[in-house]
């Protein structure tokens, strides 16, 4: 038996039940916004408890962020985005 990836998985669990796939997609933004916000501290080349110390919280929240246990307010991410030489930024864009 050949093993899935993730993009495989993730297709035969939305064919099975349509209901999943709906709730993937209502929250596909966070999932999107968490990512890059991960991707970014770790090119950075900071660990969460670096991160924690530039943007005065602890390594727990950051942890809680990146792990989807809470989410970062705007100005939050701001200051996380700040602290990683980036800006956080939201565009609104018309629908297809």
């Amino acid at each position: 038996m050949r093993s899935m990836n993730h993009e495989e998985a993730k297709a035969l669990l939305f064919a099975k039940n349509p209901k999943v796939k709906e709730k993937y997609d209502e929250l596909e933004l966070e999932y999107q916004v968490k990512k890059e916000l991960i991707q970014a501290r770790i090119e950075k080349g900071l660990s969460q408890k670096e991160l924690a110390d530039l943007i005065g919280t602890g390594q727990s929240a950051v942890s809680r962020f990146e792990s989807s246990q809470s989410n970062p307010t705007m100005g939050q991410a701001q200051k996380i985005a700040s602290a990683l030489g980036k800006t956080f930024k939201i565009s609104l864009v018309a629908s297809l």
